[in-house]
């Protein structure tokens, strides 16, 4: 016999596509699915809402339906209350816990809503104290108290942004764009980031070596110096070919100031990394001298914080970079309150790493060449990502003339 639930949805269900491809997760989980009602909205910014009864073979498959729905903003009209379990290892979630989205999430405990903390995807909730939070698999611990099966939690959708008046240009309109105009979006992007810090939030950067290899380090370091930012993730590529290119002018070996390979060039690099190694960190190359410029320079003289994550590949690597990707992931996670804006460029590993732990309420822009970038980004659940194909060293530069007076085109 077909157990069923009825669940619901406000938002701009048709013009977004997110109605059909509720209905299409329904059907590819195995379950079944009647449209109860469904009240459109007769104006572009008006919402509609919809009651779909949704049917499964079985408690567990209707449980799990249920959770992945939650990833549109679909939830229960009775959702009752949460259910919680022990967790029966360390790095063991039960085996019906609640598998989380990045959206604004709330538990009901005890008749209360309670608010989850820093939301994350792909993680379990974490009951105690009269508090709710995100917890990774790889950090829970045996007998922690766990959520499982979909009942008691409800998810909030980002309000979407609309154009307020005629022809005004939507910062929020697509998911990546190759042709609109690049000074627009570069000014609206400006623009956003004044708001965030007016506000007094911190804006991340998420940044690959290609920063260095076109030539954006100095657009970079003035944006550094200026304040717009508050935090950078990275690996070890960027600060190596950054702190290379302060020390011996090249970037993979090749001179930045001519364009062409110098002897000996390709072992600058290494050669680069063992400076740093030698002085300890990269803090302590800035303060002893042997580290003058470069946005690592300009981070550790601005006082801002950084996390480099490391891959197998890495040569070094050098003395700050997290060689246990699960350290990594909780030096990232550290970093994460107060950000209001995310900014990634040139990146592809390091800025899904990133969007993996960023709450859905944290607008993300990505900025690369490849438009397979924020693309991956949308695929791996987030949704806010908003992507902007072009060659990175034109988008700084254009950037940092937006947002710092004394800036000069190099």
């Amino acid at each position: 016999m077909q157990v069923t639930e009825a669940v619901e949805i406000t938002g701009h269900l048709m013009d977004s596509g997110v109605l059909a491809r509720i209905l299409d997760d329904v059907l590819d989980y195995g379950g079944d699915y009647t449209v109860d009602r469904i009240d459109l909205g007769k104006a572009h910014e008006d919402e509609s809402h919809a009651v779909i009864v949704v049917g499964a073979d079985s408690p567990d498959q209707l449980s799990r339906i249920l959770m992945r729905l939650q990833v549109h903003g679909v939830n229960q009209v009775d959702p009752g209350e949460a259910t919680t379990r022990p967790a029966p290892a360390d790095g063991v979630f039960p085996e019906d816990f609640y598998s989380t989205t990045n959206l604004e999430t709330v538990v009901r405990l005890d008749g209360q809503w309670v608010p989850v903390e820093q939301p994350e995807m792909d993680c379990g909730l974490l009951v105690g104290s009269g508090r709710v939070r995100t917890v990774p698999v790889s950090d829970v611990k045996a007998g922690d108290s766990i959520v499982c099966g979909a009942a008691g939690v409800r998810v909030v959708l980002p309000a979407r942004e609309h154009k307020k008046v005629e022809g005004e240009f939507e910062f929020m309109s697509s998911t990546v764009s190759s042709e609109k105009p690049q000074a627009l979006l570069v000014r609206q992007i400006a623009n956003r980031m004044r708001e965030v810090k007016n506000d007094g939030g911190r804006i991340l950067w998420v940044a690959g070596p290609a920063v260095v290899h076109t030539g954006a380090a100095t657009p970079m370091v003035a944006l550094v110096e200026a304040g717009w930012v508050d935090v950078l993730f990275s690996g070890n590529a960027l600060a190596t070919h950054d702190i290379e290119s302060a020390i011996f002018g090249t970037s993979l070996g090749i001179d930045l100031s001519a364009g062409v390979g110098v002897a000996h060039g390709h072992e600058h690099h290494i050669r680069a990394i063992n400076a740093i190694r030698a002085a300890g960190s990269i803090k302590e190359a800035v303060d002893g001298g042997v580290l003058n410029g470069g946005v690592m320079h300009a981070m550790v003289t601005a006082g801002k914080p950084f996390v480099l994550v490391g891959s197998v590949r890495d040569d070094g690597p050098l003395p700050d970079v997290y060689t246990d990707v699960i350290e990594g992931q909780r030096a990232m996670r550290a970093q994460l309150p107060g950000v209001g804006f995310a900014i990634m460029v040139a990146t592809m590993l390091h800025s899904i790493a990133t969007g993996n732990i960023l709450p859905a309420s944290v607008p993300l822009i990505a900025v690369d060449i490849n438009p397979a970038t924020v693309t991956k980004l949308a695929d791996r659940g987030s949704a806010q990502a908003v992507g902007i194909v072009t060659d990175i060293g034109l988008f700084l530069e254009q950037l940092a003339l937006e947002l710092v007076p004394a800036y000069v085109r190099k």
